[in-house]
């Protein structure tokens, strides 16, 4: 397993990318899949960018573990921010144009489908959101 903690700004989200994709680079990671896991790596680092520590700056960890039986990468983004299930958000209507839907939630729903699986605990006062994508 590898770790990375840093300052959890949006000009950090191209550093976790590097970060993440560098482990990912050893495994024969498609480049499909590969665009998926920055996808939502752009999405779950920016909302704790944005709402996690919201006026001041905080740091936020993400762990990289690879798994056999099937191969797959687990992400794990942890924070000390203000506590946020983005998961019991509502997904949103997709059978609606733009203008019709409430703003906000489809960068999570986007999340949720295209990863394996999107779990999130609220524990020891940490937020911790791990995705898992079968490679």
């Amino acid at each position: 397993m590898k770790e990375l903690t840093i300052d959890a700004t949006v000009e950090n989200i191209e550093a976790v990318t590097a970060f993440v994709n560098a482990q990912l680079a050893a495994h024969a990671c498609s480049t499909r899949v590969q665009r998926q896991i920055d996808i939502a790596i752009d999405e779950l680092f920016g909302n704790i960018a944005y709402y996690a520590y919201n006026p001041d700056v905080g740091a936020a960890t993400v762990r990289v573990e690879l798994k056999d039986d099937p191969l797959a990468v687990v992400i794990t983004f942890i924070d000390n921010g203000v506590p946020y299930d983005p998961l019991k958000k509502a997904d949103p209507d997709t059978s609606l144009t733009a203008e019709e839907r409430d703003i906000g939630g489809l960068g999570i729903y986007m999340v949720k489908k295209s990863m394996d699986s999107v779990d999130y605990e609220y524990k020891d006062g940490q937020n911790i959101l791990t995705i898992t994508k079968n490679l």
